[in-house]
């Protein structure tokens, strides 16, 4: 079942996109529907020892309590930054 989705994206972006999409023999709504699977549907799980020694590092820095909620703290923040 397919699914209205509207999205707000740089005027620019969008004809580049669109101009991507003809030359690839694709509407605009096929591509992004693509890229939501890669992204979404055929991420590869990443094993540890396939990150960057960096990035290994950074891995439980940041310490919380247990009870803590990212969801929560992240919708306060947006509601005090778009005034909702």
């Amino acid at each position: 079942m397919n699914t209205k989705l509207t999205l707000t994206i740089e005027e620019e972006v969008i004809k580049l996109a669109k101009e991507y999409a003809k030359e690839k023999g694709q509407s605009l709504s096929e591509l992004v529907e693509s890229y939501f699977k890669f992204v979404v549907v055929d991420r590869p799980k990443i094993s540890e020892k396939q990150l960057s020694p960096k990035i290994r590092k950074l891995r439980g820095i940041l310490k919380v309590d247990d009870n803590f909620d990212y969801k929560q703290i992240l919708t306060e923040e947006l509601s005090k930054k778009y005034g909702v």
